[in-house]
């Protein structure tokens, strides 16, 4: 994580459950990493097998192929390594990306043997490295997902009393991103990170549940297998994006879908949770996110266990961690990655951790309200040269809710990342057209030092509104009000008035941008009418959820969102 230490207490209950982790100093968990996929069951002709509906979509909405890399580890090569170990095993973790497994032997009393007969009895095996020490008394049977649940938000409104919490988008101009009406609808943000203690019984978030925006969780630390216990980071750094408390707490994408997963282990660093948060990145894949933000870092861990401690500031290169590279993959399968860019600045690491290192994705440095570097925020750059962080928030005295259930400010890059998260969710919603590669880069471009990049803030603090106002080609509504879209939200039928506009023609996109019907007025289908100078639209076949009508005008272009019900 970030650091240890974190901007409020941990409570008596943590304190109990970590006292009563006693680990050796061996290790008993080891990252097997497999040469191939060969004869494996799966095919990337079937993709639904491994990915959901939404990935590939997704990935056809951006000609992202589904390449071997995607197919899950072979479960021959699984079976294979577990029947070798004359004890007892577990898997804890997997990546397909890696192709790897985490193996749990409790029994373990010379861990070097299990690596010599793994490496030398099995020709697939590539590598065996040793990553934890866990207790052998945990249960450690790998969890199930929760189920994931679509559900639309109907209230189109975005105009925010923020209260405090203004401070924490007022410096990205996301308060006006807002108004233009983009709060994150429809969008898809997986948050990695330790735990979100109380946070489904905190009234704040309330609403959260009653409109179905908690779309899951995913506990990916053996023997616990439940989010909402164990620690609270992810209680504030959520907060920070989902909060929709009028004149209190109002997050940077309130109305966005959010699934939790729980990466990080609050009780021991160890090398394991490196592997933890790749699994986390190909979750976030499969369930087809938008964006990932995790507020975690890596850089040195437990001392007890020396042979875990491989990595100097030479490997924050963006290849030598498997996070870094899960990140690096993530960000290319069509999700904007962000990722805390660390608090070493004032330690001896100094540096930024990993995965924040890794190639194409958003590592986020700290500044206060008004644009000062927060000294806590870890240097750049990367190992390899790269301007690191590659963007900016606020992250000094930043509004949090945390998991007593009061509003406070927090320190911290953890504090940074979410803030952008949440601004590039309703950025995207904004401008479906670009990529999650494209979308991140033009985030860097309209970063206030973009042309005099430093090591503290990258390409500094981005203006999100003004990004969307230069890369929409739709004329605002107030500049239109003569031209009018009814009933909105409607089951049906859409009324379209233009009065004194003349209309070219009319596309309807769903929120991946593909055109799901178009209109022109030469067209009598659907019952254009031009005694009335207007449209009949019949939409009834499309699924329920977020939509955007493209009208041509003889004075421009004009982009409506509509909102289609069961």
């Amino acid at each position: 994580m970030n650091t240890k230490t974190f901007f409020f207490l941990l409570s008596f209950c943590f304190f109990l459950l970590f006292s009563a982790f006693v680990y050796g100093q061996n290790p008993n968990c080891f990252r097997v990493t497999f040469s191939d996929k060969n004869n494996s069951p799966y095919s990337v002709t079937h993709p639904e097998d491994f990915l959901s509906s939404r990935a590939i979509a997704k990935r056809e909405r951006f000609n992202i192929p589904v390449v071997v890399e995607d197919l899950p580890v072979n479960p021959q090569y699984i079976t294979a390594i577990q029947n070798i170990i004359n004890e007892p095993t577990s898997i804890i973790a997997i990546s397909k990306w890696n192709n790897s497994v985490v193996l749990f032997c409790p029994e373990t009393t010379n861990w070097q043997s299990i690596v010599n007969k793994l490496v030398d009895s099995l020709p697939f095996v590539k590598d065996v490295l040793p990553v934890a020490n866990y207790p052998k008394s945990k249960n450690f049977e790998i969890p199930v997902y929760e189920q994931i649940s679509d559900a639309i938000v109907y209230n189109s409104s975005c105009d925010y009393n923020y209260g405090n919490s203004i401070g924490n988008i007022y410096l990205h101009k996301g308060d006006l991103l807002h108004k233009a009406g983009y709060c994150g609808e429809n969008m898809l943000i997986c948050v990695f990170d330790a735990g979100w203690e109380n946070f489904n019984n905190l009234p704040s978030f309330k609403s959260l549940y009653d409109n179905g925006q908690i779309w899951g969780t995913r506990d990916l630390i053996p023997g616990i297998n439940n989010v909402y216990i164990g620690h609270s980071h992810g209680t504030a750094v959520t907060s920070e994006m989902a909060s929709a408390s009028e004149g209190s707490m109002v997050g940077t994408a309130p109305k966005a879908n959010y699934y939790f997963i729980r990466s990080e282990n609050p009780w021991s660093e160890q090398l394991v949770e490196e592997d933890f948060w790749a699994q986390a990145a190909e979750i976030a894949d499969s369930l087809g996110a938008d964006v990932s933000t995790a507020s975690l870092g890596y850089t040195t861990f437990d001392t007890l266990y020396k042979w875990q401690n491989i990595y100097t500031q030479n490997n924050n290169d963006g290849k030598s961690s498997i996070a870094s590279r899960a990140a690096s993959l993530l960000a290319q399968k069509g999700v904007i990655v962000v990722n805390s860019a660390g608090n070493e600045g004032n330690n001896s690491w100094k540096f930024l951790g990993r995965p924040a290192d890794a190639f194409n994705i958003l590592a986020v440095g700290a500044v206060n309200g008004t644009g000062a570097v927060a000294s806590f925020s870890s240097y750049g750059p990367s190992a390899d040269g790269r301007i690191k962080p590659d963007i900016a928030s606020v992250g000094w005295d930043a509004w949090i809710f945390v998991s007593e259930g009061f509003l406070t400010q927090g320190s911290g890059t953890s504090m940074a990342a979410p803030i952008i998260a949440g601004l590039s969710a309703c950025l995207w919603q904004a401008l479906p057209q670009y990529s999650s590669l494209e979308l991140m880069q033009l985030i860097r471009e309209y970063g206030n030092r973009y042309n005099n990049p430093d090591n503290r803030t990258g390409y500094g603090i981005p203006n999100y509104y003004q990004l969307y106002l230069d890369h929409t080609n739709s004329i605002q509504d107030n500049k239109f009000p003569s031209l009018s879209v009814y009933p909105n939200p409607t089951a049906g039928e859409l009324r379209i008035m233009r009065e004194e506009l003349r209309v070219t023609s009319i596309e309807i996109y769903d929120v991946y941008g593909r055109k799901v019907g178009e209109k022109f007025p030469s067209n009598s289908l659907d019952g254009w009418q031009p005694e009335v100078e207007g449209a009949i639209i019949d939409i009834s076949h499309l699924a329920q959820g977020i939509y955007f009508l493209k009208i041509d005008t003889d004075a421009g272009e004009v982009i409506k969102k509509v909102v289609k019900k069961a």
